[in-house]
């Protein structure tokens, strides 16, 4: 077993997988592996190209030429593309309405793994997604995968938005688990060997004390 850990982090939209993994890497003082940060960014660069999100060819080929780097701590996470920092250029609403199709695409996901295992191929890592721990790094030290009510993780999407309308986020974050779940490439699901953690009820704090003291455990039965 490695002496840095590799820790994967899977789980649907609003269960907290982001502000976990990132509160855990800053704990654990490792690197935190955004994966949706990476496929936004394939996104970016498709539409700056002019591709069409759908077009799976040309955007896996595209994928594969990117320099895409992550860089800084868990506090400050930047995302460089060929040297450019793009961590806010991401966020936009461009990349954010196309990036769900990008993200399906199976080349393009295969085009990824490459260089999420590159990023945590000397351990150290908190890595969060929705096939970290089955597809990217089924060998991972230690797998979670976190849930929560479909409400509850619609209020907290609705709170980090500032949007109102809870019940149109719930009906958002339904239609997209249904999209994640049955779709033929990577779909969502726990790793057989991942610890399952319902959130609906935990503070943040104690959803990341419970990971640590899992981690830490076997930690001490590695040494």
């Amino acid at each position: 077993m490695r002496s840095r850990f590799i820790i994967a982090i899977d789980g649907p939209a609003g269960a907290g997988k982001s502000t976990v993994a990132r509160q855990l890497a800053r704990r654990l003082r490792y690197r935190f592996l955004d994966s949706g940060a990476l496929y936004r960014t394939v996104t970016l660069a498709a539409l700056r190209a002019g591709l069409s999100p759908g077009d799976e060819e040309q955007v896996a080929a595209l994928a594969r030429t990117l320099d895409i780097r992550l860089e800084g701590g868990p506090d400050d996470p930047r995302v460089l593309l060929g040297g450019d920092d793009v961590s806010a250029e991401i966020r936009g609403p461009a990349v954010s309405n196309a990036v769900s199709t990008v993200a399906a695409l199976a080349r393009v996901r295969e085009a990824m793994v490459p260089l999420q295992k590159g990023i945590a191929a000397d351990g150290g890592v908190v890595a969060e997604g929705r096939d970290i721990g089955t597809v990217v790094f089924p060998d991972a030290d230690v797998k979670f995968y976190l849930d929560a009510d479909p409400a509850e993780r619609a209020r907290r999407r609705a709170d980090e938005r500032g949007e109102a309308d809870v019940e149109s986020v719930r009906r958002e974050i339904v239609s997209r688990d249904r999209d994640d779940t049955d779709r033929d490439v990577a779909p969502l699901c726990a790793a057989a060997d991942a610890v399952r953690v319902d959130t609906t009820a935990l503070t943040l704090g104690e959803v990341v004390a419970r990971l640590a003291a899992e981690i830490e455990g076997r930690m001490g039965s590695a040494s």
